[in-house]
């Protein structure tokens, strides 16, 4: 159980905010230049998010659909579903948790109201988890099946993965953090999902092959493009829009353009 509460006393310049469990731990404290700084991770973030999902997961899963036989038009369209079946998802298990909260506000007082505020914004977390779960998992189905391959191949493959997965896990933890996660539990969540790539490498070695996941690859990718898509203009876009202060917005505009560009550098190079 959690109560949010404001401390005085200037850190970095500001007044610090933030939120106090029932044992007095302090999660997540934004002060000053430290809520500044979480801008332009979350600007590198949307980047990053949109160059993984139009340079990275699109085309690997629409290459991925013509190889297994469809042509060009139904290539498109099986991706395409699959993008706004995820978008469609996200937006819907964020309307039960925003009912469940408006529930809890109508019934407490606003102490509880600033509580189930944060509670609604750590449902971003899990779900920037979950579809960074997904990922990984078939980031650990490529990386086995390319030392299936060959051990040059698979070392290849593996470099280029880490590439990517740098510049994204930076901004996946700027998304954990602005959900409510404390430096600490973003680390460990980052961990847990990381682990999920072994879990897809290890169905790789058990099948022996990767052409049987060939076929649900597809719409894996798909979806999780999809998932992306909702985190990264639905839920954080829209928050760092409401910057008002001329300087900042145009930092935040340009750590964007780096998040998109660093992802475009490693499409290109890898």
């Amino acid at each position: 159980m959690c109560r949010v509460v404001l401390r005085s006393g200037k850190v970095g310049g500001g007044i610090c905010c933030g939120w106090e469990s029932q044992e007095g731990e302090w999660g997540n404290v934004l002060c000053g230049g430290g809520r500044n700084v979480l801008q332009l991770l979350l600007s590198f973030a949307v980047g990053g998010l949109l160059g993984d999902v139009f340079l990275h997961l699109l085309p690997e899963a629409w290459s991925m659909a013509m190889e297994a036989g469809a042509n060009t038009h139904e290539a498109f369209t099986q991706v395409g579903l699959c993008v706004l079946a995820g978008i469609f998802v996200f937006i819907v298990v964020e309307m039960m948790a925003g009912q469940d909260t408006s529930s809890t506000q109508n019934n407490n007082n606003n102490n509880m109201k600033e509580g189930a505020e944060i509670t609604k914004k750590e449902v971003t977390g899990y779900l920037n988890l979950i579809a960074n779960g997904i990922d990984n998992f078939t980031h650990g189905l490529a990386v086995a099946g390319s030392f299936m391959v060959s051990y040059k191949t698979g070392l290849l493959t593996t470099g280029a993965i880490l590439i990517h997965e740098v510049p994204h896990e930076i901004g996946d933890f700027a998304i954990l953090l602005k959900s409510g996660f404390s430096r600490w539990e973003a680390t460990k969540a980052q961990l847990y999902t990381a682990g999920i790539g072994l879990v897809g490498a290890l169905v790789t070695l058990y099948l022996g092959t990767t052409e049987v996941l060939g076929g649900v690859q597809v719409y894996i990718l798909g979806f999780t493009a999809g998932g992306f898509l909702n985190i990264a203009l639905v839920t954080v876009l829209p928050d760092l829009l409401q910057e008002e202060r001329p300087a900042q917005s145009c930092a935040q505009l340009l750590c964007l353009l780096l998040g998109t560009l660093t992802m475009a550098a490693v499409a290109v190079t890898c």
